[in-house]
């Protein structure tokens, strides 16, 4: 059975700094495709950094220069280091996984992210 586990979620200021991981268990072949998506209340769940197992990475325009993803392929652990938060970056974080960028099989159970203003 896959599972997906989070961590590194909690409450900072505006300009503060978090840094998400999420550990990838159940696989025999392990993801291809490892990354983030944020949901907002009220909102839909959008994608935020995804990494191939190449190294690939594709990261929403907004989170472009403060956040930064990476992978250790050996652990089939993904990471979100998340520099000069803002609030409207407050959500609930989601780690992803699945054979493709846009082919996501799999979901944790989300981790929340608050920043205060």
């Amino acid at each position: 059975q896959v599972q997906l586990v989070e961590s590194g979620g909690g409450l900072v200021q505006t300009g503060g700094s978090l840094r998400l991981s999420c550990g990838a268990s159940g696989s025999r072949i392990g993801f291809n495709a490892m990354g983030w998506y944020r949901q907002a209340p009220g909102k839909q769940r959008d994608m935020v950094a995804i990494i191939t197992r190449a190294g690939t990475i594709n990261y929403a325009d907004s989170v472009k220069g403060r956040f930064t993803i990476s992978r250790d392929n050996a652990k089939n652990t993904v990471y979100l280091q998340m520099n000069s938060l803002k609030p409207e970056d407050t959500a609930v974080y989601y780690c992803a996984a699945g054979i493709a960028i846009t082919s996501i099989n799999y979901w944790g159970q989300g981790t929340q992210v608050t920043v205060s203003s």
